[in-house]
Formats: structure tokens, C-alpha cells, sequence
């Protein structure tokens, strides 16, 4: 078997894919010293409200465009969204058969004092893996003292090492985004991770993919969630795959 690291963005409530990820890793980073962009999974992500997918958003304070995901904070008055956002979860998996698991999870998380963007979702993720008994290694991309622009290519094969590993994990989305040849080149192999087509019953509506890991366990509970953690594949990259610019 080969050490595996993976890193990704820190996501709020990311979907089960992403955990998914950490689980099939040795090593996981997350990468708080990226850039923070507008409009991404940084702070929000998508619920079943009434049988439709809907938004719920963590509101920051204004920032610069390049600031990194450690430089941007939750806003101010932030318990009064906190609030809001329980409420919306109350109301849309009232009849959820594992709320009562659940919901004092998300509240627990939801009412860190902590304010740092980076940090806030370091801990949701942090207390997320320990309630699915995914017992992986995670760091900090902000520890490994890489330079702040470098392609990112080499920022993901630097970090490899660093870890001892020698295969590289990454969500399928990046399947055009990585070259396998750039990785062969440093000693590692680099590897997708594509989950697999899962339903489960939703209120008995037609079923809404990809949600908030908020609403696996909703429906799921902790000891179904932690077994569909295995429910994927692992594939090769494509040989034509474009090299990324700086970050």
C-alpha cells in the first residue's frame, strides 16, 4: 500500500465526498493559506429545503479580493446568522429520522466563539471526523512553510513529500487539472477520487444529490454516514491534463 496525502480547501459542511477523501487518506491538509474565493464551498453550501436544494451562507466581513482563506473572517454579529442558520435546519429536518443525532452536533458547531474563517471551519471539520470515527492526520498548509505563489502543481508534489507519501489524492473534479506525467517526474503516483452514485430516502421526494454532509446525516445517522465513507473508486489521471498556473 502506498502512504496516501490528500489536501483540499477548508469547506463548510462540505458533502460526503469530501470526507470521503480524508477517510482514504493517510495524511489530510487543509489548505487554509489559499486563496479565499467568492461564490466557492468556502462558506457555504446547499441543504434540502421543502424537496429543493437550497443555500445556506456564512456571511464574512468585507475583505480584499487576494486575502487567503486564514485572513478572512466570519462577520460581525455572527451569533444572530448562527441562529438563523439552526433555525433553518430545525424547521427543514424536523421530520428527519436523525435530527435528534445530529442537530446538537451542527449547534455545537455552529456556536464556536471562534470568528477566523480558516480556523472556524478547521474545527467543523475537525468535530465532523470525529463523530464518523475518521481517526486521519489532518494539518495545516499554513505548517509547511511553502512560499505563498507557487504553481500549484508543485505546492500539492511539495507537500506530498514533505509528508512521506507517495501517491497524491485528489477529488475527481481535478481529473483535468493534474498531470499525471508532472507527478511520475517527482516519484509519487497521483490518483482520483470519485464517489460513488448514492441515494437515500429524502422525505420520500425524488432524491437531491450532493448536499451538505448535514443532510447525510440527517437522514443516514452516524453509523450508516460512516460506512458509505468506503462507497467510492479510486482512477488514474489523464495524460493530457493541463498544468496549472501560479495560485
Amino acid at each position: 500500500m502506498f502512504r496516501t496525502a490528500a489536501m483540499m480547501q477548508p469547506y463548510l459542511f462540505p458533502y460526503l465526498g469530501y470526507f470521503q477523501l480524508i477517510a482514504a487518506s493517510d495524511h489530510f491538509v487543509l489548505g487554509d493559506d489559499l486563496q479565499y474565493v467568492k461564490a466557492s464551498w468556502i462558506n457555504r453550501n446547499r441543504i434540502l429545503v421543502s424537496g429543493q436544494a437550497a443555500l445556506i451562507t456564512f456571511p464574512l466581513r468585507k475583505g480584499a479580493q487576494s486575502e487567503r482563506i486564514n485572513q478572512r473572517w466570519l462577520c460581525d454579529g455572527f451569533e444572530q446568522e448562527a441562529n438563523k442558520i439552526l433555525r433553518t435546519l430545525t424547521l427543514a429536518y424536523g421530520r428527519a429520522p436523525y435530527q435528534a443525532e445530529t442537530l446538537p452536533l451542527i449547534t455545537e458547531i455552529l456556536l464556536n466563539p471562534e470568528r477566523n474563517l480558516a480556523r472556524f471551519i478547521e474545527h467543523s471539520i475537525r468535530r465532523l471526523c470525529d463523530h464518523l470515527q475518521i481517526e486521519t492526520p489532518i494539518s495545516l498548509g499554513s505548517e509547511m512553510g511553502l512560499p505563498e505563489r507557487m504553481d500549484k502543481q508543485e505546492r500539492v508534489v511539495r507537500i506530498t513529500q514533505r509528508l512521506g507519501a507517495e501517491r497524491y489524492l485528489n477529488p475527481i473534479g481535478g481529473l483535468d487539472l493534474y498531470c499525471p506525467s508532472y507527478f511520475d517526474a517527482h516519484g509519487l503516483q497521483l490518483r482520483f477520487l470519485r464517489m460513488d452514485d448514492l441515494t437515500y430516502p429524502q422525505f420520500g421526494k425524488p432524491f437531491v444529490p450532493a448536499l451538505s454532509i448535514i443532510d447525510v446525516l440527517m437522514f443516514n445517522g452516524r453509523d450508516a454516514t460512516h460506512a458509505l465513507l468506503g462507497h467510492h473508486s479510486l482512477i488514474e489521471g489523464r495524460p493530457q491534463a493541463l498544468t496549472l498556473q501560479q495560485a
